[in-house]
């Protein structure tokens, strides 16, 4: 028992500083060029792709070598315009003893490690020379990229024919052609402590509530992790109710939806390696939206709209107003229907909730084995297996003919949504609201719904409510979201932006052109 308290003890004594707290002390390059070869060595071990080139400094006798990741730079751009300068052109008669390289976009100076290794590592190229304090940092960046393609995701029948690519510095070209104005700022930051990735908050400085940006900029920075790798990952630190099934923030492959909503008055955070960018704040009814919604005559938008929203209901509570009406309710059907109803299911011995849930696991593994494989064979894969599977389960009398009614409907509902993140959202909370109903029935799927919408009111993205114009009720705002009215009448910003500037600039109709 003393044995025990003595190494209890022991191991609640607060212990020394011994130092190994305290912050290090930079390492700084040396004059010589054999000591800072020698550090690069001992800083990179086991590198096979680093390339330490050894030259001559043309018309001298100076010794210097250039450091490069070959798989990270431009062969071309350190052949042509680093070598040769340094190798073929006179720097005898320079009046500084550093060369000069005018074919370089940018280079700087440093004698920090850290500093040159970091830049190494994103693809620049570090010239020592001998004799020299500081080494010159060099842009050659050249590592793989893939060419700005057609978006794979999100397509659009009317909309650019462009999408985002993992080099944020492109993203941000794709979003100024859209916008040549001064007022559009990218405030860079750092996100990572190993894979330091750049990211850009990008936003019209006249437009955008600077507390919002503030408060976007607070959470990025308070991010300390080893790396973060895609935008996926960076809503889950930054969101504000990280277990609420539906999504806080958009993630979008279009340069044309990002820039409509940054006109808005929200942010576009782009992540460098990521062909995803992320906007915020953001409501619910902007889930519904699509570009194409403002290429279309705004009655056909319209339309489809209100066809969205009723497709958000069909895929949510269909399936579980099935079970309701079969187990409990089933006096609200008219008499032929329930008829009906009863004869596909005589042959059916399972329970409606487990006869429901048998056909949409099998939906699920269904779809997502369509997206797994190669597009071909998916679509085969989906059609036939849907098919084959919904006609013999019939047959051998599993589910009645109105389930795989129901189920279809439903899978259909669902696709109908035009925001992935939403309509997965959507998928699962579609099994709750089963259970609800085969528990409770009708009066179980009021509930629920209930409860989603006061989980909807109490939502909030980067502190703007989520429910808006909706909650809090904000009549101008109503123009764009069950029904889009014509463009030249949103003469103001939505609300549930936070703007600074409300009215838009020159959205106006002509009176010429006046109905």
């Amino acid at each position: 028992m003393v044995s025990m308290l003595g190494l209890l003890l022991k191991l609640l004594k607060p212990k020394r500083n011994s130092g190994s707290n305290r912050p290090r002390q930079q390492e700084k390059t040396q004059p010589n060029l054999a000591a800072n070869l020698e550090m690069v060595h001992s800083r990179f071990p086991l590198t096979p792709d680093l390339v330490i080139r050894q030259l001559t400094i043309g018309g001298t006798d100076t010794a210097a070598a250039i450091v490069f990741f070959d798989s990270l730079t431009d062969k071309r751009t350190i052949n042509s315009d680093i070598l040769q300068t340094l190798t073929q052109q006179d720097h005898s008669q320079q009046a500084t003893k550093l060369p000069v390289f005018p074919n370089i976009g940018s280079f700087t100076t440093t004698s920090s490690w850290e500093q040159i290794d970091e830049s190494i590592l994103h693809g620049s190229t570090a010239l020592f020379i001998d004799g020299q304090q500081k080494a010159i940092i060099l842009d050659t960046k050249g590592w793989p990229q893939r060419s700005i393609e057609d978006p794979q995701i999100e397509t659009s029948l009317k909309g650019a024919h462009q999408g985002f690519v993992e080099t944020g510095t492109q993203n941000i070209a794709l979003i100024r052609r859209y916008v040549p104005s001064r007022e559009l700022k990218a405030k860079e930051l750092i996100i990572g402590r190993r894979g330091r990735s750049k990211a850009w908050i990008m936003y019209l400085e006249d437009v955008a509530h600077p507390e919002v940006l503030q408060e976007l900029e607070d959470r990025l920075q308070n991010i300390t992790v080893d790396a973060v790798l895609n935008t996926g990952e960076l809503v889950e630190y930054i969101e504000d109710n990280p277990y609420s099934p539906f999504p806080q923030f958009i993630l979008t492959e279009r340069p044309d939806s990002a820039v409509s909503q940054l006109l808005q008055g929200r942010f576009v955070v782009i992540l460098d390696k990521s062909p995803n960018v992320l906007i915020a704040p953001t409501t619910f009814v902007s889930f519904f939206q699509n570009i194409d919604d403002y290429s279309t005559r705004w009655l056909i938008s319209s339309f489809i709209r209100l066809m969205r929203f009723l497709a958000f209901v069909i895929a949510l509570l269909l399936p579980a107003l099935y079970i309701a009406f079969i187990s409990f309710n089933y006096e609200v059907l008219p008499v032929q229907l329930l008829f009906s109803v009863a004869e596909s299911r005589t042959r059916v011995p399972f329970h409606p909730l487990l006869e429901a849930l048998m056909m949409e696991i099998t939906l699920e593994m269904m779809r997502e084995s369509g997206v797994r494989l190669p597009a071909p064979v998916g679509q085969t894969v989906g059609i036939v297996g849907g098919i084959i599977i919904g006609q013999t389960a019939v047959q051998a009398g599993i589910v009645s003919n109105i389930m795989v009614i129901v189920v279809a409907s439903t899978a259909i509902a669902s696709f109908i949504i035009p925001n992935y993140d939403m309509g997965t959202a959507i998928r699962l909370l579609r099994f709750p609201m089963m259970f609800i109903a085969s528990m409770f029935g009708i009066v179980g799927i009021i509930v629920g719904i209930m409860v989603l919408l006061s989980h909807l009111a109490g939502l909030e993205s980067l502190g703007t409510p989520y429910g808006t114009p909706l909650a809090p009720f904000r009549w101008p705002d109503m123009k764009d979201t069950f029904v889009r009215l014509p463009v030249w009448t949103m003469i103001k910003r939505p609300k549930g932006a936070r703007p600074i500037q409300s009215k838009r600039a020159g959205n106006s109709r002509s009176k010429g052109d006046a109905p």
